[in-house]
């Protein structure tokens, strides 16, 4: 991993500092807000059902097919 690092850093060293973006434009800085819009449409849209059952199908299979 030293040597990836050693070589990325490197490389990076001989460009101009505006190509070397490392982060984007950040438009909503409410990143709470954010996760809990997006939690109550999970929700509403019932994507969590869909969820659960795929889990408990999904466990009853592993159940079934394991041998032992």
């Amino acid at each position: 991993m030293s040597h990836y690092s050693d070589l990325t850093s490197q490389l990076l060293w001989h460009l101009p500092v505006n190509l070397t973006t490392l982060a984007q434009t950040i438009t909503d800085p409410n990143v709470l807000d954010q996760i809990q819009k997006a939690w109550s449409h999970f929700i509403q849209t019932g994507q969590v059902w869909a969820l659960l059952i795929g889990l408990v199908i999904g466990y009853m299979i592993r159940n079934l097919t394991s041998y032992g």
